[in-house]
């Protein structure tokens, strides 16, 4: 197989594995994936890369990965030294004893990659859809030091899974080039084609099944721990049920322990969210039960994002403020962006939620309401999102809101584009389209205007351009202004601070048809059981990247 083709296996030319070049000494598991990490950018992430090793597993783990990316192939990856040492394979491994696969010899994975199972968004290395096809554990033949057996050109392994037993020759040909195949034993099979197998011996499902319905996406430009992310509620596990019951039984403040973390909680019986109409207020403690519950679902959408949150100390019937400064007395466990653009005055130290703990501590400090940038840190001029905002005048009806969203989200299919829609928990509808990183916030912006003009044409009589409130008489206004370095619209589940603690909603497309939908119909009481039901309607935002088309 030539160069290119071996590059189109995960769309990305592959570096050389440290331990494909190495002699006799044995690098470290922190230079072993060098080259996994100088494909993905941690510079500026909170968060250390490959941190997690191989400890508690019995014997060497061993895993096939059926990847989907430009080309199909099966990745073979054995665990060597705390690292998955790693081969495409474009055939796949048999069971035939002296059938010669070809395999390409690609940097070493971290351990976090062992059981990932579902989509790599579109634009990341290595895009596609992966289910994991065989796993098990593994042992050199006849004694050998894998490393070297590595280095030297050779590797035998025994390998003990659900589709794949017996042993297993691993041989170089040239540079990275090598070819597999099994040995004549016990539990060679003539004929044996992987393709008619091609189910995950962990969800039962094919590749098609996953990339239809994923459970979990892995996000190649984030740290290997953090890089698997839940896109389900079942798939994102849940908060600790007894930490939940520890919640209920603090008296008006103490300290939880919650996702490994220490918090010391405060006002617990304090009311932030007045009832709606016969309903109960909601406390402070039930906005942290809320936040530990939701967060395992939300928290992808605010990954590697600063946080703007809106602070709403004394409760959703007072004023609030923004609070953009991370304070001095915050934890230093808390994950944090410094701003090298920060002018003096302006707001130098972000909040990044990277895990849950954080962001029930954000919810701790009154903050009633959260706001992720569309962009991450590590290239805050160019969005993920771009982002429109119907936001209903005082004469909008519902009705007329609901055909503004329709006539963009016919737009958007005409473009060919995925969005997705969400109630804002207020007023209105938000709409979200997942794009490459790539445009700035100005091209961004000026794209998502373009096309609110040629909606707003459609329905000229519904909406207005004004930029005052007091001058719109009453109209909606299609808002593209938010598509801006820094500026946001409200996350996914967030709360909004209003009677009865309504959250922001993603919604399917159809529901806008139902005659019982409102902007605040979801609030803290009702979204879980929701979610659990329905799934999460918002998550293919974190799948698709796409250019924006050209407007004519």
């Amino acid at each position: 197989m030539c160069r290119a083709r071996r590059d189109d296996l995960d769309g990305r030319p592959h570096r050389r594995s440290a331990l494909a070049t190495a002699a006799v000494t044995v690098a470290t598991r922190k230079e072993k994936l060098a080259p996994y990490r100088r494909k993905r950018d941690f510079d500026r992430t909170p968060e250390p890369s490959g941190a997690k090793g191989a400890d508690g597993h019995d014997g060497r783990r061993f895993v096939v990965q059926r990847h989907r990316a430009r080309n199909l192939h099966y990745d073979v990856r054995l665990e060597v030294d705390g690292v998955l040492v790693s081969w495409a394979v474009p055939k796949g491994p048999t069971l035939t004893a002296g059938v010669r696969r070809s395999a390409y010899h690609v940097e070493d994975h971290p351990m976090d990659y062992v059981d990932f199972e579902g989509v790599i968004p579109a634009g990341e290395y290595g895009g596609g859809d992966v289910i994991v096809w065989d796993t098990g554990t593994w042992e050199p033949g006849d004694g050998e030091d894998p490393a070297k057996a590595i280095a030297d050109g050779e590797l035998h392994a025994d390998l003990h899974g659900e589709k794949l037993n017996g042993r297993f020759v691993f041989v170089r040909t040239r540079a990275d080039d090598w070819i597999l195949l099994h040995k004549k034993d016990a539990y060679a099979k003539p004929d044996w084609d992987p393709e008619k197998h091609p189910r995950s011996v962990l969800s039962g499902r094919t590749n098609d099944e996953v990339k239809a319905d994923p459970d979990r996406v892995w996000r190649s430009d984030l740290p290997p721990d953090r890089a698997s992310l839940a896109l389900k509620p079942e798939a994102a596990g849940e908060a600790d049920p007894a930490e939940l019951r520890a919640l209920a039984r603090l008296k008006n403040e103490g300290t939880w322990h919650v996702f490994g973390r220490d918090l010391r909680v405060t006002n617990l019986d304090k009311v932030l969210f007045p009832g709606k109409g016969r309903g109960k207020p909601v406390t402070k403690r039930e906005l942290l039960r809320y936040t530990a519950q939701i967060a395992p679902t939300i928290l992808p959408y605010l990954t590697r994002r600063p946080l703007n949150l809106h602070r709403y100390p004394d409760g959703a019937g007072t004023r609030g403020f923004w609070q953009k400064e991370l304070p001095k007395h915050a934890p230093d466990w808390l994950g944090r962006w410094d701003n090298p653009d920060a002018a003096p005055g302006e707001s130098q130290t972000y909040l990044v939620a990277d895990e849950p703990a954080a962001l029930i501590w954000a919810a701790n400090f009154g903050a009633l309401e959260w706001h992720a940038w569309t962009s991450q840190v590590d290239r805050r001029d160019r969005p993920t999102y771009a982002l429109i905002d119907l936001d209903p005048g005082t004469e909008t009806s519902w009705p007329d809101l609901v055909t503004l969203a329709r006539l963009h989200r016919e737009a958007l299919d005409h473009l060919g584009l995925l969005s997705r829609a969400k109630l804002t928990g207020k007023r209105g509808i938000q709409i979200w389209i997942p794009i490459e990183r790539g445009p700035s916030h100005e091209t961004t912006r000026a794209w998502v205007e373009k096309l609110s003009r040629s909606v707003g044409e459609v329905a000229p009589e519904l909406v207005s351009w004004k930029w005052e409130k007091s001058a719109r008489e009453g109209l909606a206004r299609l808002d593209y202004t938010q598509n801006a370095i820094g500026n946001t619209l409200v996350a996914p589940y967030s709360p909004r601070p209003a009677a009865g603690a309504p959250v922001s909603a993603p919604i399917h497309w159809d529901e806008l048809d139902d005659p019982r939908l409102r902007p605040d119909k979801f609030t803290v009481r009702t979204i879980l059981k929701r979610l659990a039901s329905e799934g999460d309607p918002f998550h293919d935002v974190l799948l698709a990247g796409q250019k924006l088309p050209k407007i004519r």
